[in-house]
Parts: structure tokens; sequence; C-alpha cells
């Protein structure tokens, strides 16, 4: 019998609500250690406000949220201390250059300057932006802010590493850099968790799947379980009831009236 792996995130009955609607309805998530997670979803299943309360930025209305065996809410500092977050809608101090956002991500998280040193360089060449490193963030192209945002969430060398739809806007080259750095970053033990859109990617990337759908996760487990002998698109759209929407109605699309 195989025995199974810690946990490096556990939710239990996590709840949000805005108003009358209820964007998260009692989310039990289970990412085991080491493992490269990804949480998939239709729009509006309540992937980013899960993922914002599993990493502390937005506190539930219910439910409880681990990380590592330490509640995220009861010790947040401890637990922000062991976390990186690439999340959605990525904001930066953009009259910082690369390197100066680096260097002040290194002093919010008390390392020493020297070190701070040593790991922005060996980050910036691994992203491919020294040459761009004393350009303004501001400047930055979408891929460069997503490199230069991961490379700062990896800084402080994290146990686990969260990211919301990391490769959206994100060009093949700038893509293929940031899949490269996360394989080598779970290759050591470490745990990736991150929400996308597009299932080829997850099922090239990930050992491990949730299924998230209307605020609920509908399944989760080893990407071969969830998707069963089938594609892991199929998968999802059987599991989130997709199949067949959209074959009914529009006949006049596509039809000339003259």
């Amino acid at each position: 019998m195989v025995e199974a792996k810690p946990e490096a995130v556990r939710t239990q009955g996590l709840v949000k609500r805005f108003g009358a609607q209820v964007a998260v309805a009692g989310v039990d998530l289970v990412v085991p250690r080491g493992s490269f997670a990804g949480l998939v979803g239709p729009n509006g299943a309540g992937k980013t406000t899960t993922l914002s309360m599993i990493t502390g930025l937005l506190r539930p209305d219910a439910g409880l949220v681990e990380i590592n065996g330490h509640n995220v809410w009861r010790d947040p500092v401890k637990v922000k201390s062991r976390i990186g977050v690439l999340p959605e809608g990525l904001r930066l101090f953009e009259r910082l250059s690369g390197r100066e956002l680096l260097m002040y991500n290194g002093e919010l998280r008390g390392i020493p300057r020297a070190e701070v040193e040593q790991r922005a360089a060996e980050l910036l060449r691994v992203m491919d932006l020294v040459d761009s490193q004393d350009k303004l963030v501001v400047d930055y192209s979408t891929g460069m802010r997503k490199k230069i945002g991961l490379a700062a969430a990896l800084l402080h060398n994290p146990d686990v590493l969260f990211l919301d739809e990391p490769f959206e806007g994100v060009d093949p080259v700038s893509a293929n850099t940031l899949v490269d750095v996360l394989q080598r970053y779970t290759s050591s033990g470490s745990t990736v968790v991150f929400s996308s859109h597009v299932m080829d990617l997850v099922e090239r990337l990930c050992d491990w799947v949730s299924v998230m759908s209307r605020g609920s996760v509908v399944a989760q487990g080893p990407l071969d379980v969830i998707r069963n002998g089938r594609t892991l698109n199929e998968a999802f759209l059987d599991l989130v009831g997709a199949r067949g929407t959209g074959e009914e109605g529009l006949s006049w699309l596509g039809s000339s009236s003259v």
C-alpha cells in the first residue's frame, strides 16, 4: 500500500460571500506536498477567490485553511514567510527597476543583503532578464512582468508557490522559461498550486488536479485518476456539466440573407 503524502495545502468548508452572491460554497481542497497541482474551472467557478483566501489575501466567511499544517489565519506571519504568491492582475512597484524590485523584496523579507544580491542575480539570469534588469518595471512587457513577479515570489525560497493564471498573456518563449523554472522548483520537493484555463498546459505540467464548478470542488486527485482514460479537457467538460451546450439556437449564424 502506497503511503499518502503529507498535505501542503488543506481547506475545509471554505466559504466566501459577496452580498447575496456565494462565490465559494464550502471548498474542501487538498494538495499533497511536492505536487505540481492545477486548479481548474470555468469562469466564475471561484478559483481566484479560493486562492486569495488560502494565501491570506482575503478573509473567508467560514472554514479552515492550513498550509504545511499551519493555520493561515491563526498564524499569518509564519505562513506568509513560507509561501510565494503570483496573483492575477499582478501589481508591482513599477517605478523600480527589475533588479531594484528584487532587492526591495529581499529587504522586506529580512534576507541579508549579500544573499539577496546573489539570489537576485541568479533569478535575473534564469528568467532571461539580465539585459532588462535596470529598466523600469513600468516599461516591461506582460511576459517580462510575469517573469519578474515569479522571481520576486521565489526570492525567499518558499515551501509552497501559488500562481493565479501565470501564463495568461505570456508569449511562448517567456512561458517556456516559466515552465522550466517551476519544474526545477517542484523537483526539489516544493509545491506549486496554479490556476489555469488551458487544459493542455495543466495536463502537461501537473500530477495533481482539482476541478471547481459553481464555488465547489467537484473532483480532485492524481491527474490519471481525474482523466480516467479521457483527455483532461474531456474529463473537465463532463465534470462541470458543459457537454452539449451551444448545440441549439444560433441557426441564423453563418447563413446569408442575400
